[in-house]
């Protein structure tokens, strides 16, 4: 069992060193390379979310309300990221990313050295009040870490903590999908992760958020102007 154990961990590991690679090539780059793949990993979400829905055991109503909802976040997380990383340039599409990957690593060390009440024990158990403080501090250290010390689109450094929160309960929203639809994992896409959803999942509400909040920015800007 223990070897089986560490061939998953190499397995887990070696999957999240090709995504990042995956992932940081298309954010350096920009542009067509950007654009693909957030088109490419959209589609594969928007097939994951479907699937979930049809899992759920919802009345017909309840599929269209969610199938609407799965498609409005996927275009608004496109579209936040697209733009943010357009306009605003490598770095604050970084600072977005850095963000959520520093929630999921925070909370999950955080969770595991400290323990403790559970945040949501019928929708996910292994979830800690512990691990959601440490997410948020671990994204607040992203924010001031990357870029111009969280100041990137106009708004004060303690947004990393709205975000960090704000990705968990993206986490808990897929959480809760999950469960009613009786599975452990949105996909087989990555090994070791899962499908698409579970690896973005806290991305979709801040890519939506700090998207709309950069577009407002802008805009107020060249209002002022």
């Amino acid at each position: 069992m223990a070897g089986a154990a560490k061939s998953d961990l190499w397995v887990r590991i070696g999957s999240a060193i090709i995504l990042f690679a995956i992932a940081g090539t298309a954010l350096w780059f920009g542009g067509i390379a950007f654009g693909l793949l957030l088109l490419v990993g959209g589609a594969l979400l928007l097939v994951e979310w479907f699937q979930l829905v049809r899992a759920m055991g919802l009345g017909s109503g309840g599929k269209a309300a969610f199938s609407a909802l799965g498609l409005l976040l996927v275009i608004g997380t496109i579209g936040g990221l697209w733009y943010i990383r357009q306009n605003l340039g490598m770095t604050a599409a970084l600072w977005v990313f850095g963000m959520v990957w520093a929630t999921d690593i925070g909370a999950y060390f955080a969770g595991r050295a400290f323990g403790g009440a559970r945040l949501a024990p019928t929708i996910s158990p292994s979830k800690t009040w512990s691990g959601l403080v440490g997410g948020m501090i671990a994204a607040l250290i992203a924010s001031a870490t990357i870029g111009d010390r969280g100041q990137i689109i106009g708004v004060p450094l303690w947004i990393g903590l709205c975000m960090g929160l704000l990705a968990q309960l993206g986490d808990l929203g897929e959480s809760w999908m999950k469960r009613r639809a009786g599975v452990k994992d949105s996909g087989k896409l990555i090994p070791g992760h899962g499908g698409i959803f579970d690896r973005v999942d806290g991305l979709l509400p801040v890519a939506l958020i700090l998207g709309a909040l950069a577009v407002a920015g802008q805009i107020a800007v060249r209002a002022a102007g």
